[in-house]
């Protein structure tokens, strides 16, 4: 592993170390941990800048839920790729247009949510891996390993190299249909939502349910299986931590914008309790935040 640190290139920023995303993907595959968080409300491509001076390995943007143009998600992806933190597309459906689009944009990696079946998997998984084929060519790289030709297929693994593919398992039938799914060459990583799995689990929210519990360690035991990561994306230190004890690799740690909540609300709750103490009068609590991502 210190081999492995000690090749990263010093390239970026002065002082914070970088990653590509060919090296995301060695340095998980070697047994180490990985670190990054989600922008989900962000729009300064000044972010990257931010994040790469924490020694984030990764970061997601968000479009599936987050409203962003093309243009957009281009300029974050020429900020981060400068910082050496590996930028990452959480796109908005399985589907190869969007795939490839975000790629095209700059983007080293994308995070499929919500996938249920091997062949929306195959569909995301071709894109990623061996873009640009498309159609009836795609599927034969995917389906069976076949290519136009050797060089070919030499020319489009250099050329995806860095390409990180996540897969979002995120309900009871994708669960189901994991083992069939893990299968599929050329998965880096499962993801796992906590909101969405919990609301086709039938307790939305309850992340000390039983049955959300022992459904993520079935997801997490049968990715260890077929020696696949698994990112959890939890939104608190405390359920972050737990599931890195529990097998989770791959640490995908709130958002911006439930960060920045969290730390103006602690942060000027310590001021107002000063302002209290002097006759400014009493504040409420602002509580947590109310992001679902």
């Amino acid at each position: 592993m210190q081999a492995l640190e000690n090749k990263i290139p010093k390239i970026g920023y002065v002082g914070v170390r970088t990653l590509n995303g060919e090296q995301l993907k060695q340095k998980v595959g070697g047994g180490g941990i990985i670190y990054g968080t989600m922008i989900s409300m962000g729009r300064n491509p000044g972010w990257g800048r931010t994040l790469g001076a924490f020694g984030l390995d990764y970061v997601i943007i968000d479009t599936e839920h987050a409203a962003r143009s093309r243009s957009e998600v281009a300029d974050y992806m020429a900020a981060f790729n400068y910082t050496g933190v590996v930028p990452i597309v959480r796109v908005p459906i399985p589907a190869s247009h969007y795939v490839t689009m975000f790629l095209d944009a700059g983007a080293q990696g994308v995070l499929a949510p919500y996938c249920e079946t091997v062949g929306e998997v195959k569909e995301v998984v071709g894109a990623t891996k061996w873009r640009p084929l498309k159609g009836v060519l795609a599927k034969k790289a995917v389906d069976f390993g076949e290519f136009p030709s050797l060089e070919t297929k030499e020319y489009l693994e250099n050329r995806n190299r860095n390409n990180v593919c996540i897969i979002g398992i995120e309900s009871v039938p994708a669960i189901k249909n994991l083992e069939s799914i893990l299968k599929v060459d050329g998965i880096d990583a499962i993801f796992v939502g906590p909101n969405d799995l919990s609301i086709t689990l039938g307790v939305p929210d309850q992340y000390d349910h039983p049955d959300y519990e022992a459904a993520l360690r079935e997801i997490i035991e049968k990715c260890r299986s077929a020696d696949t990561p698994v990112l959890i994306h939890h939104q608190t230190v405390e359920l972050t931590q737990k599931w890195l004890r529990e097998g989770a690799r791959f640490v995908l740690y709130s958002s911006d914008a439930r960060t920045m909540h969290n730390g103006y609300r602690d942060e000027f709750g310590r001021i107002k309790e000063v302002g209290s103490e002097l006759g400014g009068g009493s504040t409420g609590d602002i509580g947590e935040s109310g992001e679902i991502i």
